[in-house]
């Protein structure tokens, strides 16, 4: 299996994640709240940080359970809530209960997984009849920086090394907007989908992420010839000029009921 780009055990990892909380927490909660409710068993696959695992856990209360799990759960292990189970997993191969859960979640973790329908069937199985599915991923190739029309807009050479070696590793940097045929073609129904992006200047949260995502490919991307040090440092420049700007990757919030 081709190697995670993004392994939590890197050092880039925490303002990574940091940045990602920022960006993307609102969102994921803006859509989690109408399902996750008190006494609700939820799954949370690829915790990460922790952040959503956290919320569910004071969503739920003392009577709900919340299992949130990782291939590395480092940023998970010091969650201390009794309501919560930290499991370190592979949601593609390893086994998980079945028919127990209300809501399962997942953000940013499918696109890099190459068994990825696996993956989701498997969440689908862990399910309770009438238990809800929430997907967060990104489609990342349709909403480029385009300087011919923008001005102010930068296409940074490093983004485009970065999503090479991503997808050498076998990512699908197109797999959140699958999303939506894929679950209806699984059998599940109120399959519902909304895409947000937004847009930054240098210097600001998502220049960070970027960042974070530059060096911790860094050594792939020259490697590979794709990019060379002086080109990524002057892109590492960019990043924090306010006179340039970037629209975010689209993120694909899928929603669907087990029937």
């Amino acid at each position: 299996m081709p190697e995670y780009a993004f392994d939590n055990a890197a050092a880039e990892t925490e303002q990574r994640f940091g940045a990602l909380e920022v960006l993307y927490d609102p969102v994921t909660i803006r859509h989690l709240a109408p399902v996750v409710k008190p006494g609700s068993r939820c799954l949370e696959v690829g915790g990460g940080s922790g952040s959503v695992a956290k919320w569910m856990s004071d969503r739920v209360g003392a009577q709900g359970r919340v299992l949130v799990t990782d291939i590395n759960t480092r940023f998970l292990d010091g969650i201390a809530a009794g309501n919560v189970e930290v499991r370190q997993h592979d949601i593609a191969n390893d086994p998980i209960e079945e028919g127990v859960f209300d809501v399962a979640h997942t953000r940013l973790v499918l696109i890099h997984v190459p068994e990825r329908e696996r993956a989701v069937e498997k969440m689908i199985s862990a399910l309770k009849p009438g238990g809800w599915l929430v997907l967060q991923e990104f489609e990342s190739l349709s909403m480029r920086a385009d300087p011919e029309h923008f001005l102010s807009e930068h296409l940074l050479k490093t983004y485009v090394a970065s999503q090479a070696v991503l997808t050498r590793r076998g990512a699908d940097l197109r797999f959140g907007r699958k999303l939506p045929p894929l679950l209806r073609s699984l059998g599940l129904k109120n399959v519902d989908a909304e895409a947000h992006a937004r847009h930054f200047q240098g210097g600001t949260v998502f220049s960070r992420l970027m960042r974070a995502n530059f060096e911790q490919v860094r050594g792939d991307m020259i490697a590979a010839g794709d990019v060379t040090e002086e080109e990524i440092e002057a892109d590492l420049a960019r990043l924090d000029d306010p006179a340039l700007s970037w629209p975010t990757m689209v993120l694909w919030t899928v929603c669907a009921q087990k029937p």
